[in-house]
């Protein structure tokens, strides 16, 4: 297992593997401001974990706030809630 700072210190070079392994630790700790630094840093893989706990929760609030980010899976994800008649939200919000 590689170390925290290791991690760290090779996505402050610009490594993506690291900085996706880093929002892969943050996420099984439950660490939402670390992914939500993650994602402000350019982790695409953090606005996709970002992203499906809003959904499994239906925070619309999140959601848009991480499409704003440009997470376009958040964008995908809250037009899908919001649209009345398609899966998962026959009648609309």
């Amino acid at each position: 297992m590689h170390d925290y700072d290791t991690l760290r210190a090779l996505a402050d070079e610009g490594n993506e593997t690291a900085l996706d392994r880093l929002a892969d630790l943050a996420d099984r700790r439950g660490d939402l401001a670390e992914l939500s630094e993650l994602l402000d840093e350019g982790s695409e893989h953090a606005g996709r974990l970002l992203t499906r706990r809003a959904v499994a929760r239906s925070d619309l609030r999140e959601l848009q706030r991480l499409s704003d980010a440009g997470s376009s899976e958040a964008e995908t994800e809250l037009e899908r809630l919001l649209s009345p008649g398609r899966e998962g939200n026959p009648d609309g919000i």
